[in-house]
């Protein structure tokens, strides 16, 4: 393909909390819950932030970086399960708030946490067929887990923009293409306060295979092997799941390094596989081939074959933080800052 990616910009929420700290509320042990895991803190989003801030903050980065006139957009698509509104789109807002509208055509996207990667895969399409010059995908979350559940211990709050188009790409897309099937381990109906999960049934027959069969079918339609890629991105609902599949498949823990991102953030959602795509272009050269599969709960998978263009030595990150400053930076907080902030807590009366 000729279009790819030609700018990103990422963006975390700076609060944190520790599996030990909501361990310590629930009486349960949340340090092991967190070495199981793999999740050493997850961020919080603070009272005035959601998926409409984030995705605006990750954008305006991505825009100022690749000197993008946002007038120039054609498609913004903004994908996640935790939209603020039910009936009211998220990505007209952040079309409006960055100065791209009106002549765009804009939509949310839902496939639990690839619809971010899905809307990559509509702007290439667009891109590709010369419909637009630019088109924008953002993947992002603010998602929570029931108190007490296991998903309280991963699920947090980021996202990452991305800018498609054909001029100054940093990161050509080779190919792309995808796994799905009716699989549910993972829902949240309408109403539902937190979502619900399959427990072990959202790893077999649901994360694993999906990814896997992704990532092999990538490796046929290419003619690749694990070791040709220099970075390899897999979806993080916690950071056991991408080690474990990424060594199924063959990878090393050098090629996993940098795409690896939830121990230090906790499970982004929509945001994990593209946070991780955003710090391997912080790190990344000219050549270097790189492999991103992403997961949706309900089921699916997208998969992607990328190669870094010389363009990416002189893309200019001087403007925002970097992905590794937001994996190492933060604040943490106690639990009942994080109940407050989440809106655990309930009041009664009318």
């Amino acid at each position: 393909m000729e279009a790819g990616i030609v700018s990103y910009g990422a963006y975390v929420p700076r609060y944190r909390i520790t599996p030990t700290e909501i361990g310590r509320v629930w009486g349960a042990d949340g340090e092991g819950m967190g070495l199981a895991l793999n999740v050493q803190r997850k961020s919080v989003p603070a009272p005035d932030e959601d998926t409409i801030t984030i995705s605006t903050e990750a954008l305006r980065t991505a825009l100022v970086r690749g000197g993008i006139d946002p007038q120039t957009i054609g498609a913004l698509y903004v994908g996640s399960e935790s939209h603020p509104y039910a009936v009211k789109p998220t990505a007209t807002v952040v079309a409006q708030a960055v100065g791209a509208t009106p002549n765009l055509t804009a939509a949310d996207f839902e496939f639990a946490c690839k619809a971010g990667t899905a809307a990559i895969q509509t702007c290439l399409g667009l891109v590709g067929a010369d419909m637009i010059r630019y088109g924008v995908a953002i993947g992002t979350d603010t998602s929570q887990g029931a108190p007490g559940d296991a998903l309280e211990y991963s699920a947090s709050a980021g996202g990452a923009a991305f800018v498609i188009g054909r001029e100054k790409v940093i990161a050509r897309v080779n190919r792309t293409l995808s796994y799905t099937t009716d699989t549910p381990d993972f829902w949240r109906r309408e109403g539902q306060r937190y979502p619900s999960h399959g427990g072990r049934f959202t790893g077999e027959p649901a994360y694993f295979r999906h990814v896997t069969e992704c990532a092999r079918r990538m490796f046929e339609a290419v003619g690749t092997a694990p070791k040709d890629y220099a970075h390899v991105i897999f979806h993080q609902p916690n950071g056991k799941f991408p080690v474990r599949v990424g060594k199924q498949l063959g990878f090393t823990d050098a090629q996993m390094r940098y795409g690896l991102v939830t121990p230090f953030i906790g499970n982004t959602y929509s945001g994990a596989a593209l946070i991780g795509l955003a710090n391997v272009l912080d790190h990344t050269t000219p050549g270097e081939r790189i492999l991103m599969v992403g997961y949706g709960s309900g089921a699916g998978s997208d998969a992607f074959d990328l190669e870094a263009t010389e363009e990416v030595a002189v893309y200019d990150r001087s403007y925002g933080r970097t992905t590794q400053e937001y994996l190492e930076g933060g604040v943490e907080i106690p639990y009942a800052v994080y109940a407050k902030f989440r809106g655990k807590i309930q009041m009664g009366g009318s």
